[in-house]
C-alpha cells in the first residue's frame, strides 16, 4: 500500500490516502476552501510506520472541501404495544465532502 495516514477529526478516526474522497460529519468550512489537520495518528510510507504518541510531531494532512449537502432518508420508527402507539421520523445527517491532497510527516 501507498501513503497513508490515521486523522482524528471532529473526535472520529479515519484513515486517508492522498487524492481519495471522504465524507465526514458537517464542517465549518466553506467549499472549495483548503484546510490542515495536524491530529495525526499514525503515518505509513513505503513500509516505514511512525505512531504517535498521542500525534506525530509535524505531521499534517491537507484537504479540500469539495461540497456539502445531507445524505439519504433515514427513517426512525417508534412502537408500544398493547397501546396503539406508533409514530415515524425522518432524519437527514448534514454532511461535508472533503478529498485528501497532501500526507506530510
Amino acid at each position: 500500500m501507498s501513503k497513508y495516514a490515521v486523522i482524528q477529526l471532529q473526535g472520529k478516526q479515519y484513515q486517508v490516502v492522498e487524492g481519495e474522497t471522504l465524507v465526514v460529519d458537517l464542517l465549518d468550512h466553506e467549499e472549495g476552501k483548503k484546510f490542515d489537520i495536524t491530529d495525526v495518528l499514525l503515518v505509513a510510507d513505503e513500509g516505514k510506520i511512525t505512531v504517535g504518541q498521542p500525534t506525530v510531531p509535524k505531521a499534517k494532512v491537507t484537504m479540500n472541501v469539495v461540497s456539502h449537502g445531507r445524505s439519504k432518508k433515514l427513517r426512525v420508527a417508534q412502537y408500544k404495544s398493547k397501546s396503539r402507539y406508533r409514530k415515524v421520523y425522518g432524519h437527514r445527517q448534514h454532511q461535508s465532502t472533503v478529498e485528501v491532497e497532501k500526507i506530510s510527516a
